[in-house]
């Protein structure tokens, strides 16, 4: 499921051997690194605003293990153990102290990660993050529903969204569909019970200290309550939530344009 936002050219792929596991890993661009987390249904592809970001960054973004390609992490019990195994990585591969911008499945992962040791970041945006119970509203379950009614529900409008067209759009393909299965079972075994949301993160998240942070949510997201986002400010001392208007789980290409100087200012 990629897009033809960025011609498939301008990016790399390499595979990092972190512990026992080949780690793959896909980049883009030049400049200060950049990690890139990616949602609960794989890593979607090139997409615009990375291509934008990427005019000046170094997008650094693997590919989660369990979710497609990279194997995933047997011993691994939970979010906080992925989060674990990233920090390994990031720490190997000297790239700490590094911004980082998650999304949904994968801004939990960067928030277990800061929780655990706020110095492996320099910078932190979760977009739409799960992770935290929403105060008001639930998560999406995402196992009541087939991948391709999952992914239209996390839009307003798919028709009036033309990178969401070229991205799922199109019927699913065999292929497509086993790594959406991959990706709810690795769900299901991590993040099952309770359901997409660790109890003790906002209390863990009290403790960061001046970590520059940026929550990102779409005004009307339907996957993550924005209550949830309200909550990570609360958590997260000195953290600025922005609600993007006309906006449903993904503003990164439902209001692309805020969602890119947003994102590029924080980063700056």
């Amino acid at each position: 499921m990629s897009a033809s936002a960025e011609p498939a050219s301008n990016w790399t792929e390499r595979t990092c051997r972190v512990g026992d596991t080949d780690l793959v890993v896909r980049e883009s661009g030049s400049g200060k690194p950049l990690l890139v987390l990616h949602e609960e249904t794989g890593c979607p592809g090139p997409l615009q605003w990375q291509a934008s970001i990427a005019k000046s960054r170094k997008l650094v973004v693997p590919l989660h293990p369990g979710f497609g390609r990279t194997p995933r992490l047997e011993w691994a019990a939970s979010v906080r153990d992925i989060a674990c195994f990233y920090a390994r990585f990031l720490r190997e591969q000297k790239l700490a102290p590094i911004d980082v911008v998650g999304f949904s499945f994968g801004g939990w992962i960067a928030a277990e990660m800061a929780a655990n040791d706020p110095g492996i970041f320099s910078k932190l945006a979760l977009v739409g993050a799960s992770g935290i119970r929403p105060p008001e509203g639930n998560i999406l379950d995402l196992f009541l529903l087939t991948g391709q009614a999952y992914l239209q529900s996390s839009v307003l409008d798919p028709e009036k969204t033309p990178e969401y067209t070229s991205l799922y759009g199109a019927e699913q393909t065999p292929e497509q569909f086993a790594m959406w299965e991959e990706c709810r079972a690795e769900s299901a075994r991590v993040a099952w019970q309770p359901y997409m949301f660790n109890p003790s993160l906002p209390h863990l998240l009290e403790g960061v200290q001046k970590l520059p942070t940026l929550l990102l949510w779409g005004a009307e997201d339907r996957v993550v309550p924005p209550s949830a986002g309200k909550a990570y400010q609360r958590a997260i001392a000195g953290s600025k939530l922005v609600l993007i208007r006309d906006s449903n789980h993904r503003p990164e290409i439902e209001q692309r344009e805020e969602f890119t100087r947003e994102l590029a200012k924080f980063l700056g």
